[in-house]
């Protein structure tokens, strides 16, 4: 074989090999920004009942969240009496709480970032860095399975290693519809710490979304924070003034 030639077979036979592995990993990682645009959309509001069980006790909030875009939320508490008012918001990477009993806005720092909000089994860093998971991360197709009927992507998300995330790994399970089936987090250890697995999906919003989700400890098995989405819709006029630090502490939020 003359020179030219094997070395263009032997160019187009590492073509033929890396190529897949880009479509693959590209493919992986627009299914996972595809499921967390769908849920959050271009603007949302919901009304969600979160429960949080702990073997001697429970206690179940109702909460109110303004999504627009990736980088605004406001999450408020409306009830029971004794927690409405709490409130948290993000914009960008940074994050506010208020609190009314206190009368006081927080920022909260870097370093209680995983600390349960508001004592439930999701950090404030679940609340603030779902787009991390589209910007900080690589993604691998891993398998497919299926749920009822439908295709479901296994991805596995590995942090960049400049990535300001704690997590070694992530494994989420994304059906053929967007729907988000399980999120698991993994330690640097690679050992199971906490998964966020849904029970129930259902159309609502003029879609079909994880309507109950629990997220829970792999070590506590007696402890759990429940989230069911009791009303959401995706699409609406959501004014500026909503993500304000002015509106975090004097609410004046319509619906």
């Amino acid at each position: 074989m003359p020179p030219k030639t094997k070395a263009l077979y032997l160019t187009l036979a590492a073509l033929a090999l890396i190529l897949p592995a880009r479509a693959a990993a590209q493919d992986a990682a627009t299914i996972v920004k595809t499921a967390i645009d769908y849920w959050r959309d271009v603007s949302s509001y919901s009304v969600v009942d979160m429960t949080i069980h702990r073997p001697d006790w429970k206690r179940t909030m109702t909460i109110r969240v303004w999504t627009r875009g990736q980088k605004e939320s406001l999450v408020r508490v409306s009830a029971p009496p004794k927690d409405a008012g709490n409130a948290t918001l993000l914009l960008d990477n940074d994050m506010w709480s208020f609190s009314p009993k206190i009368n006081r806005v927080i920022k909260i720092p870097s370093s209680m970032m995983n600390q349960g909000w508001m004592g439930s089994d999701f950090s404030n860093n679940d609340l603030a860095k779902a787009d991390d998971l589209i910007e900080q991360y690589t993604h691998k197709l891993l398998r497919t399975e299926t749920h009822e009927g439908r295709k479901v992507y296994v991805i596995e998300s590995t942090p960049l290693e400049t990535a300001p995330v704690v997590w070694g790994r992530e494994v989420v399970k994304v059906r053929d519809d967007w729907i988000i089936l399980e999120h698991a987090f993994y330690d640097q250890q690679d050992a199971l710490v906490k998964k966020l697995v849904t029970s129930e999906i259902r159309p609502m919003g003029g879609k079909t979304v994880a309507a109950r989700e629990r997220m829970q400890r792999a070590d506590k098995p007696g402890e759990w924070t429940e989230v069911v989405t009791r009303e959401v819709q995706f699409g609406i006029d959501v004014p500026a003034s909503i993500f304000t630090l002015a509106n975090l502490r004097n609410p004046r939020e319509q619906r």
